[in-house]
């Protein structure tokens, strides 16, 4: 029987071991916490599982709280060139409802899932010089421990790694007592909106499941140095709602008063930081001639402000599924990691890419928000690639490409 050590219990890491003990794979999950530490710890991201992903997951029986979660129709968007008047808006569905459930929850769940279908879980942290002594045990060693240390032994692949430094400054609160937007007639649950505020950066809102029930995830994307930027003292919660409440008085006044009576969910509900979206290469050499291969997140990492890290670490881990299952007795050597990884990129280039380019969106792209603004078809295919980024460069990642859409679809 195959051993596989996999360091880190999130999204990608928990998904693949459980799919390896479904094949009968001897599986050790090493993770820093226990099950009951991380439902009582802070909050982990600001996740949305797209179609797809929520697909993978109930492919593998992992869909908990399909009943539970709100329904996530589709995606508003609002652009304000001045602060507090938009610009230009649209409102469009996804193609297959998204979903959004707390981490904390969902990965205590899957840890103890694991656990009971027979895996071994090994609470402690690994240091990056103790990943020779574990690759050792095992015939194959992953790395899914997110963007901490562990994400050092892997290299940074330059060729698509454009950024040295974080776009944005993020700060986000999980709420209740949002009162909920007008829905469209044909929508059939809320929407994840999107409020971009030229110089500013953008205030992005997500219904959700949380431990107390449904909610909504307030993410704010500050430009450094812009108006949104102003969480360097990392406020609690409540201080952090009144403070959004006030940034959004002046750059989203018609959000305001759906947040009034908003509250914290929990004191743990709220998480900091800023991300330098990287590309790292897959596979560090921990010993001689004994490699690890890193997973998702901790090989590429995505700023959120397209909401793919989550939807990258569910197809990576059934990538690496798929590519493992394959490969059946052979030794898991550097060359068949090398192409493990090369499978996933085939899905993660194009999501990294098109995350990269809302960051710093060139002129063409603001052509084409205003032409979604104008023309329902346009939106529903921006949305379409939050859902499903292959389509990304045939049309948005290219100006030319872009201008030719947009005259097939009447918008000069």
């Amino acid at each position: 029987m195959r051993r596989i050590a996999i360091v880190g219990a999130g999204q990608a890491g928990l998904q693949l071991a459980l799919g390896l003990r479904a094949e009968g794979y001897e599986v050790t999950v090493v993770s820093a916490r226990t099950a009951e530490e991380i439902r009582a710890g802070r909050v982990l991201s600001t996740q949305v599982m797209f179609g797809p992903a929520l697909a993978l997951e109930r492919a593998a029986g992992l869909n908990l709280w399909e009943e539970q979660a709100p329904r996530i129709d589709g995606l508003d968007l609002c652009f304000a060139a001045e602060p507090g008047i938009p610009s230009l808006s649209f409102s469009t569905s996804f193609d297959g409802a998204a979903q959004s459930v707390d981490q904390r929850m969902k990965m205590a769940r899957w840890l103890e899932l694991f656990e009971e279908r027979g895996g071994r879980v090994e609470h402690r942290a690994v240091p990056a010089d103790g990943l020779g002594a574990l690759a050792a045990e095992y015939d194959l060693t992953l790395v899914a421990a997110g963007r901490g240390d562990l994400a050092e032994v892997f290299t940074r692949d330059e060729r698509h790694s454009p950024f040295d430094a974080p776009r944005r400054v993020l700060a986000c609160v999980y709420l209740h007592g949002v009162t909920p937007a007008e829905r469209p007639a044909d929508a059939v649950g809320p929407r994840m909106r999107v409020l971009t505020s030229r110089g500013a950066g953008e205030c992005i809102v997500m219904p959700a499941l949380t431990m107390s029930g449904p909610c909504d995830i307030l993410l704010w994307e500050a430009a450094p140095g812009g108006p949104y930027d102003c969480w360097q003292d990392r406020p609690g919660a409540e201080a952090l709602t009144g403070r959004s409440l006030e940034l959004m008085r002046t750059h989203a006044p018609w959000e305001y008063e759906r947040f009034a009576a908003a509250k914290p969910t929990d004191a743990q509900a709220t998480l900091f930081g800023s991300i330098t979206p990287t590309v790292r290469h897959p596979v560090a050499e921990v010993g001689p001639g004994s490699y690890v291969l890193g997973m998702a997140d901790t090989v590429v990492v995505n700023d959120p402000i397209a909401g793919q890290g989550a939807n990258n670490a569910a197809h990576c881990a059934a990538s690496y599924l798929r590519s493992i299952l394959d490969h059946g007795e052979q030794p898991f050597d550097r060359p068949w990691m090398q192409g493990a990884f090369a499978a996933f990129w085939e899905r993660a280039r194009h999501s990294s890419a098109f995350s990269n380019l809302m960051l710093e969106p060139p002129e063409y792209v603001a052509r084409a928000l205003d032409a979604a603004s104008r023309h329902p078809e346009v939106a529903h295919r921006l949305a379409g690639v939050y859902v499903d980024p292959f389509d990304a460069p045939e049309w948005i990642m290219d100006p030319e490409r872009t201008a030719a859409y947009l005259a097939a679809v009447g918008q000069p």
